[in-house]
């Protein structure tokens, strides 16, 4: 017992030793392992290793401006790996933190950084995301879904631009009358207005919540440093598009495989110029390409009312087309919703024209929004004129290589087959009502009950629902659909059948205890046929397994409610406004990474968070699913409408694929400048590249 008193006195020794050897490398100087192209080193502070910290590195010697950010690990240790070559700005941002001095550094070098701990509360909170700003607000349950349902939907609410009032604005007298004239400016005036005079005398909490923060109020809770894999996440971004730019979307690879464009272009339809945006993020280089129409005539799509404290009485869009929702083919073609022609309908619309869809549900009201797609190859467009309004689509799996679209109270598709095979565009679309089985009988007869009509169990049921987004099912090839607003509580399923329309047949499908639920968006479908939707009204993350389902999917029972144990929520903990059931948030659409490009698991959900610098990720882990927190942490504002994966290399592991994301508000004016753009009129909208490796210090 005696001889291993030494052994037990040694193994104490180097277990003491291993746990102040991080302390030691730095205050020693000690180095971190880099290759040429990266940088690498130790943030500390006062306070010693600063954990879960960013470290930021932007340079603008490339044809556009290029910024990575690195977390810290547990012992404030960082690596900023494969930098192009260049002159960069460093800096250190964190919670609890001022931003550091900016310190010039090359790849390949050794970098020690000292973090600055903030000296207030205030001052930490500058660099905090706009829902805790938010949630200073006291807003009763109207104002809650207009903020939400409303003004979140084009840009972020909370950010420094909308929680101070511009000194322009501030001339017209108080500071509620600031908020009727800021409402009414630039190219969105007219909506924005409408929206905030509607909420009546209640559109005083804008006031009082500015009114608050510029007497000296701030969020006291700050939000929590990254942990476990978040500090895994390399974050890249580069500008592209003009400070005016504004795309919904933008495409990287085909959803279904994210095999298709390894290493090429990203692409975004620029609504506010009718171009078609690009960037090269092998070349750093960005570009565009002009979008056509059949129709020189068409009105712009937006008009300004009063002048902006940005742009003056500019026209700075200037945009006919309303282009939007772009999406990749398996042979890199890039699909759009967009305007090619003014209110002309097409003849085979109609009933009476011989076409079998307009003949089982004609479409006469014109369409505002058509299709085109562009072939990098070519750089050609060609333009499909449809007879249902064009949004939200995804790629389907059958034989016909459909594109499908919401249409509303229907779903529309292109099938891209038939028109590679020299279709015409009346061949080769088409479109399908949703009816119900309502008599059980397996199909859908024509003489069905319309939504205004009492439901006859005798006959089907045509339901009316919203369409914003869809998503096609890879197991079933069903399509789904939610709708958008801060009502609606449905989401439906179509199957087109072997023939449709006539094969078409519709289900729809509410959450339990539905009163709680309200506004439904984002929704797409995992591998497994399992649909995920996000609340935008109410804040769950919701999935619905519709194998779980005990009832009868079809009769006169299934009218939504019949299938509870289906769903399963998941709510995130975000600030709430004061006073509120509501987060100071709001979770836009869905995406699902099916082929687990991220590194996160296989069909990880990853949800919009608008107002928090973040695409918020609900994993699978040990224990079920946790939410992973993928931040943006400058420039301030990160938001978007859109994500998802690419796999340049399945050899190269992390390095080799990416979810790709986009930084594209209505207000690009109202992100964070930086010291060669202070913001205003100076930002660019911004491709984001999401990477997670192994480790935080992987090169």
């Amino acid at each position: 017992m005696r001889s291993k008193g030494p052994r037990v006195r040694a193994v104490c020794i180097a277990a003491a030793i291993a746990c102040v050897m991080p302390w030691l490398a730095y205050t020693q100087g000690g180095a971190v392992a880099i290759d040429p192209d990266d940088i690498g080193g130790i943030v500390t502070s006062a306070k010693g290793p600063e954990a879960g910290v960013w470290v930021i590195a932007e340079t603008n010697d490339l044809a556009t401006r290029f910024i990575r950010s690195v977390v810290t690990d547990a012992q404030g240790r960082y690596v900023i790996p494969d930098l192009p070559r260049g002159n960069y700005q460093v800096f250190v941002r964190g919670y609890g933190l001022v931003d550091s001095p900016r310190v010039q550094a090359k790849p390949g070098q050794q970098l020690n950084l000292k973090a600055v701990i903030a000296p207030d509360g205030k001052a930490a909170a500058q660099v905090y995301p706009a829902n805790y700003w938010l949630s200073l607000m006291e807003a009763p349950r109207e104002v809650a879904n207009t903020v939400k349902t409303s003004c979140m939907t084009c840009h972020q609410v909370g950010s420094k631009a909308t929680r101070e009032i511009p000194d322009l604005f501030k001339k017209v007298g108080s500071s509620l009358e600031a908020w009727d004239h800021r409402t009414r400016v630039g190219p969105s005036g007219a909506g924005m207005s409408s929206n905030f005079m509607k909420l009546g005398a209640e559109r005083k909490v804008f006031a009082d919540w500015t009114d608050k923060i510029a007497a000296g109020a701030f969020p006291k809770e700050a939000p929590p440093r990254p942990v476990g894999r978040e500090r895994n996440l390399v974050v890249t971004q580069w500008d592209y598009g003009t400070p005016t730019s504004f795309s919904h979307t933008h495409a990287a690879s085909d959803r279904r495989t994210a095999m298709a464009n390894p290493n090429g272009r990203i692409y975004a339809p620029d609504r506010s110029h009718d171009s078609l945006i690009w960037l090269d993020p092998v070349e750093h280089s960005a570009g565009e390409f002009k979008i056509p129409n059949r129709d020189a005539a068409l009105p712009p799509a937006f008009k300004i009312l009063e002048p902006s404290a940005y742009w003056g009485e500019e026209q700075i869009w200037e945009g006919t087309s309303n282009s939007r929702s772009a999406a990749m083919d398996q042979l890199g073609r890039v699909w759009i919703a967009t305007r090619i022609r003014g209110q002309q309908q097409p003849k085979y619309c109609l009933a009476g024209s011989g076409n079998k869809f307009a003949e089982y549900f004609p479409k006469p009201q014109p369409s505002g929004r058509q299709v085109a797609f562009f072939d990098p190859k070519t750089q050609q467009w060609k333009m499909i004129d449809t007879c249902w309004t064009a949004d939200h689509n995804e790629f389907g799996e059958e034989p016909d290589n459909p594109l499908f679209f919401g249409a509303q109270n229907a779903i529309g598709w292109i099938s891209s087959a038939a028109l590679d095979k020299g279709a015409s565009e009346e061949a080769a679309q088409g479109w399908c009502p949703g009816v119900l089985d309502t008599n059980g009988d397996g199909r859908i007869t024509r003489g069905w009950t319309e939504p205004d009509q009492p439901v006859d169990p005798t006959k089907d049921h045509r339901i009316t629902f919203g369409t914003y987004s869809v998503s096609a099912s890879p197991t079933d090839h069903s399509i789904w659909a939610s709708g958008i607003g801060g009502s609606t509580t449905q989401v439906v399923r179509l199957e087109r059948g072997a023939n449709p329309p006539e094969t078409c047949k519709t289900e729809v499908f509410m959450p339990p205890n539905k009163d709680q639920y309200r506004g439904e968006g984002g929704l797409e479908l995992d591998s497994q046929g399992v649909v995920w939707i996000n609340w935008r009204g109410t804040d769950q993350l919701t999935s619905f397994d519709r194998r779980k389902c005990k009832g009868p999917l079809n009769g006169p029972k299934a009218t939504g409610d019949h299938c509870p144990e289906g769903w399963t929520v998941y709510r995130s903990k975000e600030p709430m406004m004061v006073n509120s059931p509501y987060n100071a948030n709001l979770n836009y659409l869905m995406a699902v990474d099916r082929q687990d490009v991220a590194g996160l698991g296989k069909d990880t959900a990853i949800s919009y968070a608008l107002n928090s610098d973040e695409l918020l990720a609900i994993a699978p882990s040990p224990s079920g699913r946790e939410f992973i927190h993928l931040r943006v942490p400058y420039p301030l504002g990160f938001y978007t409408r859109n994500a998802h994966g690419r796999i340049d290399d399945p050899k190269t592991g992390w390095k080799g694929r990416a979810l790709w994301s986009a930084t594209m508000t209505y207000a690009m004016w109202h992100i964070e400048g930086n010291p060669a753009t202070t913001g205003g009129k100076g930002q660019k909208p911004k491709v984001v590249k999401f990477q997670f490796r192994p480790d935080p210090l992987a090169k």
